[in-house]
């Protein structure tokens, strides 16, 4: 028996009147519907309906039972409405991870705007460049800018492209001269961003799509992009930086553009989410805010 459909089925007898008019409610035929309530009955082992051929009545123990399946039916919609409105509605806590200069320098110019566009939205933002497994975190979404993303069970969405630049301080360049080639940088002081991937080999392409790889070296690797970026700003050396953090820096001339004539590769804004059926309002409302913002380039420089 399904007990909570002869439930529904009992209350609709009682509220109409008959095993036929709660039939027709319920699309059935008075046979289902008499068979639904004897059923309960045989399972509470109690008579509910007292049946005359000209009406139905409540025994005591029906009228008792009846109340108690109107506060259960009603909660029950109450339970689904309040899911349907969590499926339609962008609301609750949205987990962030994302790397700490670009949480530091990017998310922090839109952040605030898409907070104040979903009031019910409360956000728990963590930056960190360590590799972060989002679903053993607990995190909805996760930034990350990188060449190449790893197989994995997570959703990536593409929302921009970031390129990369190398990069000096004019006062540096004005002590120890300008690279004219690629090769030339083994003769500079290289700072290094410890967390990317082959971090001490620049791989360019030339003019002429030729690929050059240089191994460079120098007296500072930090896990963090932003002292990277502080210490050549500071004139103590060359790096190579996606341009989301260099960009002002390079249009105010605090830093200056090396080797213009040869691309490092690019690297891919992505946000990454678990992979589920249904993706939560608040997932959705952020991705699609954080595409129709990144689709105006911002790095350009």
């Amino acid at each position: 028996m399904d007990h909570l459909a002869a439930m529904r089925a009992f209350k609709l007898v009682v509220e109409t009147g008959g095993f036929s008019a709660a039939a027709e409610v319920l699309e059935v035929s008075h046979t289902v519907v008499s068979r639904q309530i004897k059923q309960l009955e045989e399972a509470l082992g109690t008579q509910l309906l007292n049946r005359t051929t000209r009406r139905l009545a409540l025994t005591q123990a029906g009228q008792l039972y009846y109340q108690r399946t109107v506060e259960i039916l009603e909660q029950l919609e109450d339970a689904a409405l309040a899911v349907s409105q969590h499926q339609t509605h962008a609301a609750g806590t949205l987990r962030i991870n994302a790397p700490m200069a670009f949480g530091t320098l990017e998310l922090s110019r839109w952040l605030p705007r898409f907070m104040a566009a979903y009031p019910d939205i409360r956000v728990d933002l963590v930056c960190d460049d360590r590799f972060v497994d989002l679903i053993e975190g607990g995190f909805d979404v996760g930034l990350r800018v990188t060449r190449t993303l790893p197989d994995s069970t997570l959703v990536a969405r593409r929302l921009a492209t970031c390129e990369m630049a190398l990069i000096a301080s004019p006062s540096y360049v004005q002590r120890f001269g300008a690279p004219q080639t690629p090769g030339d940088l083994v003769r500079y002081n290289y700072l290094t961003y410890s967390l990317a991937l082959r971090s001490t080999d620049l791989v360019f392409q030339g003019p002429e799509q030729e690929s050059h790889t240089v191994t460079v070296r120098g007296n500072l690797q930090a896990n963090t992009g932003i002292i990277v970026t502080e210490a050549v700003l500071a004139g103590q050396g060359i790096t190579a930086s996606a341009t989301f953090v260099i960009h002002e820096s390079l249009r105010r001339g605090e830093l200056v553009r090396l080797l213009p004539e040869y691309r490092l590769e690019s690297r891919e804004l992505y946000a990454l989410y678990p992979q589920n059926r249904h993706v939560s309002p608040k997932v959705r409302a952020f991705i699609d805010f954080a595409a129709e913002y990144y689709a105006v380039p911002r790095w350009a420089c």
